[in-house]
């Protein structure tokens, strides 16, 4: 019996080292470095996007241990008692506590199935109407916009004038070209001259806006399209999920007591 007891003991003493072992990723002069420390790295990484490789685990390994290393050593010279140390790992703190906060709040608030819907019909009907596909020529003096519209008349390509003549750089190197929008997206004067037009027409006096003269063509019109539920589904329940966060932030701080005042941009 006493013999059973000792190789027991034995077989012990060299398991529980090794179970000691498996919880720790290394031992810095004496000091177990834990494997959690590797969890906790590798779940940032997973919370920002990252995919979680074998090759970011070693690094994060690596990254522990030179952290164990380098935090002994600090220790070893004291910072810990700075003034200076102990601000900066208040904030840090902060930090933490608040990044926490906030995804443990969206953790437990995560919009629905029917609030996406609700949402995306919304902005479908905001997105519904018609779309008109335009080309433009952007020259800086009327005078310059009016004799370029006798050309046209003439028989020259708006295209080719687009491209010769426009002072707007995303569009002239493609004819004045400006594919498919909404009226309302740009700006007033700009926008009214165009929904005034019918198709092939072109506006026979130059339009004055804040960027200078143009002269506007449509080219085709179109009812807008809009993307299945589906397809925007991810996006929607982000933006959802976001504003509830917005909100319970102001909520907070509304309900906060203090004699702070915020700025205007708060």
């Amino acid at each position: 019996m006493k013999l059973k007891s000792t190789v027991l003991l034995a077989a012990l003493a060299v398991i529980l080292p090794l179970a000691a072992q498996a919880q720790n990723v290394a031992i810095v002069n004496g000091k177990p470095v834990p494997k959690a420390r590797v969890n906790t790295l590798l779940q940032q990484a997973n919370r920002s996007g990252q995919p979680v490789t074998p090759e970011m685990e070693s690094r994060a390994r690596d990254e522990v241990v030179l952290r164990e290393i380098f935090a002994q050593a600090a220790e070893k010279a004291g910072i810990p008692a700075s003034a200076d140390f102990k601000a900066q790992l208040e904030l840090l703190r902060q930090t933490v506590l608040i990044r926490e906060l906030f995804a443990d709040y969206q953790k437990k608030h995560q919009p629905s199935e029917a609030d996406a819907k609700a949402e995306y019909e919304k902005i479908k009907v905001a997105s519904s109407g018609t779309e008109y596909h335009a080309r433009h020529i952007l020259v800086e003096t009327e005078d310059e916009a009016k004799k370029l519209i006798e050309q046209i008349k003439g028989g020259a390509s708006f295209e080719e004038l687009a491209k010769k003549n426009s002072k707007d750089p995303g569009s002239a190197e493609n004819g004045g070209d400006l594919d498919f929008a909404k009226p309302e997206t740009y700006v007033p004067e700009f926008g009214q001259a165009l929904a005034a037009l019918k198709k092939g027409e072109y506006t026979q006096t130059p339009v004055k806006t804040q960027f200078g003269w143009h002269i506007i063509k449509l080219e085709d019109t179109r009812e807008a399209k809009f993307p299945a539920f589906e397809e925007v589904k991810p996006q929607i329940m982000q933006r959802l999920a976001q504003a509830a966060l917005q909100k319970y932030q102001e909520d907070l701080k509304n309900a906060a007591k203090t004699d702070y005042k915020f700025s205007a941009g708060e």
